[in-house]
C-alpha cells in the first residue's frame, strides 16, 4: 500500500503534477500549492460526510454541529442513545438519521472497525464501507482521500471536481463520472494530490477559502 500523504510529499508530488502538466502548471502557476489539510479518521469524519450528501457544507456543518452539541460527542454509542425525535430536532432528515444510527450499529456492533480500515487497500476500503447504508463512492473516495490521506483517489463523482476539471482543461462540457475517469488517468499514481490542485482553482475562483470535501 503505497505510503500516506503529509505536508511534505503532497507539496513534493504537486510541484511534479505542475511541472509535468500544463494544465496543473497554469493552475499552480495562478493559484499557488494549496495548504495541505486532511480529516482526522473515524466515526465523526464520517458521520460529516453523510451529512453532507446532496447539502451545502455550511448546512452539513451546521447539523453535525447541532447534533454535537445535543449528543456530547459524536460517538457511537451517544447517537444510538439518541432518539429519532432528537435527531430530527437537531436537523438530520429521516433519512440520514437512519444512516447515521445504521453506521453507529456497524461499529458497535463490530462489523465495522474504522481503525482497521487504515490497514486495507484502497478497493478494500472502499468495498467496507459502501457496504453499509447510506455510504455511496463519493462517502468512501473522499474519506479515503480526506482521512485516510491515500494519494492515488479520484472521487469521479464529486461535482466541484467535475466543474474544476472543466474549467482548468477548458472543456464544452462538465464531464460525467466516466468521462472524468479517464481524464484522471493521465495524473495516476497522484490522483488525489491533482483533485486538491484542482478544488483549489475551484475554490480560488469563486473567492472561497475551504476545500469542498
Amino acid at each position: 500500500m503505497s505510503r500516506l500523504l503529509d505536508a511534505r510529499r503532497f507539496s513534493r508530488a504537486a510541484r511534479e503534477l505542475a511541472d509535468a502538466d500544463a494544465a496543473l502548471g497554469s493552475l499552480v502557476a495562478s493559484y499557488g500549492v494549496p495548504e495541505f489539510w486532511h480529516r482526522p479518521p473515524g466515526f465523526g469524519t464520517l458521520v460529516l460526510l453523510v451529512l453532507e450528501q446532496q447539502v451545502s457544507l455550511a448546512s452539513a456543518r451546521a447539523t453535525f454541529e447541532r447534533l454535537r452539541r445535543g449528543v456530547g460527542s459524536v460517538t457511537p454509542g451517544r447517537v444510538l442513545a439518541a432518539s429519532d425525535v432528537e435527531l430530527r430536532a437537531w436537523g438530520l432528515s429521516r433519512q440520514k438519521a437512519r444512516y447515521v444510527r445504521a453506521l453507529a450499529e456497524a461499529v458497535t456492533e463490530g462489523r465495522l472497525d474504522l481503525e482497521g480500515l487504515e490497514t486495507l487497500p484502497d478497493d478494500a476500503v472502499r468495498a467496507t464501507l459502501t457496504a453499509l447504508p447510506g455510504i455511496g463512492p463519493w462517502t468512501a473516495d473522499v474519506y479515503l482521500l480526506s482521512s485516510l490521506r491515500r494519494p492515488d483517489i479520484w472521487p469521479v463523482g464529486d461535482r466541484a471536481l467535475q466543474v474544476a476539471a472543466a474549467e482548468t482543461l477548458m472543456l464544452d462540457t462538465v464531464p460525467d463520472p466516466p468521462r472524468l475517469a479517464r481524464i484522471g488517468e493521465r495524473w495516476a499514481p497522484w490522483r488525489a494530490v491533482a483533485a486538491r490542485l484542482l478544488w483549489h482553482g475551484y475554490l480560488k475562483r469563486r473567492g472561497r477559502r475551504h476545500t469542498p470535501a
